[in-house]
């Protein structure tokens, strides 16, 4: 139990924090418990909120090149309005539920690359301080472990995961950024195309899975090629034959994608920020009971278990930037921060 001291607010012997999570990995659209522990410094303070922030490292490309950043994608308060006197201890239990949205960082226990954080942060004598931050873990949910698995099964390599800070056109995306999985092909598709982008868009009755081919360029450069979405439930993890219906979904793109670039070209437009619309497809059930559950030997779940180096840039709540320096979460806790506020 490592208490973090708060200096900011209250000086020298103020209080200390240390927020305990119940358990390190979660899911999206599911529970985050634990305690916030607080430890009263030299003198009696009042505690006016007590705010967890779920904070991420994502990437953004502009015309003038990449930025740097963390995103605050949600904010909890989960306590406040009292005393804590001088040297006394207090808990503070929490309860909150992730978005739906929230991005993947491992599969099958082996990490993607992507780092997310909880932030606790402290109104002390009318100021606010950045206390502890936490590393935190989101495991798939069933129907994202269905296609990953599929994916892997059909031969597709995992190459790289990352967030991109904006909105991809014409989809229920709610949070101001996106997870991107990169994927390389099987034999058969290596001369039609070099990578596709598969992004997860969770709500609480399904999910969108948008799958682009061949993206060139960044966000706003113009050089996105044939983006399309299909729609999944969660109750259908059980009776979809999930591999028969991935390669359905990759048959449609890379058909798609072959007729407007021929291989290994990728030009054209695609359905990110108004650069042009994209397919919409939704998806044909397969019932056949078929339900895999468990690592796959696929090459997806082969590429992430051999590691992956992830660089991790800009970031946005709704129109607000949150300038926070660092290469992992730990360098952001010694940083005092503009825009903690949403």
């Amino acid at each position: 139990m490592v208490f973090k001291k708060l200096l900011g607010a209250v000086g020298v012997g103020g209080p200390s924090v240390d927020t305990v999570l119940d358990s390190t990995t979660a899911v999206p659209g599911g529970p985050l418990t634990g305690r916030v522990l607080l430890r009263g410094g030299r003198a009696d303070v009042e505690i006016e909120q007590i705010t967890l922030d779920l904070v991420a490292r994502v990437e953004a490309e502009g015309e003038e090149g990449e930025s740097e950043g963390t995103v605050v994608f949600d904010r909890t308060v989960v306590g406040g309005g009292f005393r804590l006197a001088e040297e006394t201890e207090h808990a503070v239990p929490f309860s909150l539920t992730l978005p739906w949205e929230t991005p993947l960082t491992e599969l099958y226990g082996q990490p993607l690359g992507v780092v997310l954080g909880v932030r606790t942060e402290l109104a002390v004598a009318g100021a606010r301080d950045k206390g502890d931050l936490d590393q935190l873990g989101v495991a798939p949910l069933p129907v994202q472990e269905a296609v990953l698995e599929a994916l892997g099964q059909l031969g597709w390599g995992f190459k790289s995961a990352d967030l991109e800070l904006g909105h991809i056109n014409g989809t229920g995306q709610r949070l101001p950024f996106y997870q991107e999985l990169e994927l390389t092909p099987p034999a058969q598709y290596a001369h039609t195309v070099n990578e596709i982008e598969v992004t997860f868009l969770a709500a609480p009755d399904g999910m969108e899975v948008v799958i682009e081919a061949d993206k060139r360029g960044g966000l706003f450069s113009g050089g996105h090629d044939t983006v399309h979405r299909f729609t999944v439930a969660h109750h259908d993890v059980a009776r979809t034959q999930w591999n028969t219906e991935v390669d359905g979904w990759l048959r449609q793109v890379l058909d798609a994608h072959a007729s407007r670039t021929g291989p290994y070209e990728a030009q054209g437009h695609g359905g990110y920020d108004g650069h042009g619309g994209y397919a919409d497809h939704g998806h044909g059930e397969h019932h056949s009971g078929e339900h895999r559950s468990g690592p796959s030997t696929g090459a997806v779940v082969a590429g992430v278990a051999a590691g992956v180096a992830v660089g991790v840039v800009g970031g946005m709540v709704a129109a607000e930037i949150v300038d926070e320096i660092g290469d992992a979460f730990e360098g952001d806790e010694d940083e005092e921060g503009d825009g903690g506020d949403a």
